[in-house]
């Protein structure tokens, strides 16, 4: 008998019984970040000047973990962070849109 048709059938088995999970274990956790901002939450400060203080503020009333202010020549990184709030300005710091992520 040909050593193939003997080996194969044997890993296939191994392979599919390693695919399996057994029922008694606990679903992995995720490292994922729930999103808790809310940027509806401080929308009212559309137009005003964007300072350290109205930041940290701005963070704490929409719930956000972190919170950044992005002028228009600024260079972020676009990953997607749901607990982060972002206030966008004109070059004058002035807020023109405020978002989460």
């Amino acid at each position: 008998m040909h050593p193939l048709k003997i080996v194969a059938p044997l890993l296939l088995a191994l392979t599919i019984a390693g695919c399996q999970s057994s029922p008694d274990q606990p679903p992995k956790a995720t490292s994922a970040t729930p999103e808790r901002c809310d940027a509806a939450a401080v929308r009212q400060l559309t137009g005003q000047k964007a300072t350290p203080e109205l930041l940290d503020e701005a963070r704490v009333q929409s719930g956000a973990t972190t919170a950044r202010i992005i002028r228009p020549a600024d260079v972020v990184t676009l990953e997607y962070l749901g607990d982060r709030l972002t206030l966008y300005t004109d070059e004058a710091l002035i807020i023109q849109r405020i978002t989460c992520g």
